[in-house]
């Protein structure tokens, strides 16, 4: 294995998932061989200012890693273009990256997996992005690793190569999309990933991850992925800027290493099938809905009192 990716973990107010992140991160193996970089975004309004501190507080305590710094800002940038920011710096000084948010419990191999494959597939341009979470899918039978077209955020990696192709104007990648490009970039028709785009466009959303998504789209490259999830997100209990209260993206992390990594790039239609169909069945019925809209009700109601 090669020098190892510098980690960034982008942080802001939430310091009970923050710890419960790094606690996480600093049980994987390679972690005290390991550059961290803690990405502290400034304070949007002055009541986010204490928990702002008290994160800052907990990171400028961190150990467990070959080094840790703490970059923190004086303005709020917003998750996206504080993640943009450290991913540019960081793929520009190091060649790749791996990146983690304050919510996602890792397995204590997903850095052994996220160096392995950014040194297996560093020359291949078709490579533009390794992903550690996997949704929840109903086929035993995949390959322990597959490539897909679709890039999830929550845990992964990228090399400067590959990033050198985002773009973040999004008028420009939906020039580039027609009827077909839309249905194969929705899964076929199967994910909301198209109305993402469309909600980024009139301001209803931020989101670097759709842009990342497209930007690879667009260019034919693939994403890496493992069949039984490296990450678990704990940030679905509305406590995150753009977290709703959701638990049907809920996982069991992989304790058990990697092992196996497709010797061809190419796409892998028995995983294409399986999140296609995870994806279209993914909110159950319309009962099963009814009743997850009410749970999401009570809860934001009961956490909005609390914070009276």
């Amino acid at each position: 294995m090669q020098s190892l990716a510098p980690i960034a973990l982008f942080v802001y107010n939430r310091p009970d998932h923050t710890r419960r992140t790094l606690a996480y991160l600093q049980k994987n193996v390679l972690a005290d061989e390991s550059r961290l970089y803690i990405f502290s975004d400034g304070a949007k309004t002055p009541t986010d200012e204490a928990k702002v501190n008290e994160v800052r507080e907990l990171a400028g305590q961190v150990t467990g890693f070959k080094s840790v710094k703490l970059v923190t800002r004086s303005r709020n940038m917003g998750l996206a273009n504080s993640i943009i920011d450290g991913v540019t710096q960081l793929v520009n000084e190091y060649g790749k990256v791996i990146v983690f948010e304050d919510d996602l419990l890792s397995s204590p191999y997903s850095l052994e997996y996220f160096n392995e494959a950014l040194s297996r597939y560093a020359t291949n341009d078709k490579a533009m992005h390794i992903g550690a979470y996997m949704f929840p899918l109903a086929d035993n039978t995949l390959p322990e690793t597959f490539f897909h077209p679709i890039a999830t955020s929550w845990g992964w990696a990228t090399w400067q190569r590959a990033w050198n192709n985002f773009e973040p104007d999004v008028d420009k990648l939906m020039a580039q999309f027609d009827r077909n490009k839309i249905q194969a970039f929705s899964v076929d028709g199967a994910g909301n990933f198209w109305k993402q785009m469309l909600e980024f466009k009139a301001g209803k959303n931020n989101s670097w991850a759709i842009r990342w998504y497209a930007s690879i789209f667009l260019k034919g490259g693939l994403a890496l992925h493992p069949s039984k999830s490296l990450v678990h997100n704990i940030g679905h209990d509305g406590t995150g800027v753009h977290s709703n209260i959701e638990h049907m993206y809920g996982v069991n992390i992989s304790d058990r290493p990697v092992k196996q990594f497709p010797a061809e790039v190419k796409e892998d239609a028995k995983a294409h099938a399986a999140i296609k169909h995870f994806l279209k069945n993914r909110k159950g019925t319309l009962l099963q809905r009814g009743l997850r809209l009410i749970k999401q009700w009570k809860i934001k109601y009961a956490q909005k009192k609390t914070n009276l």
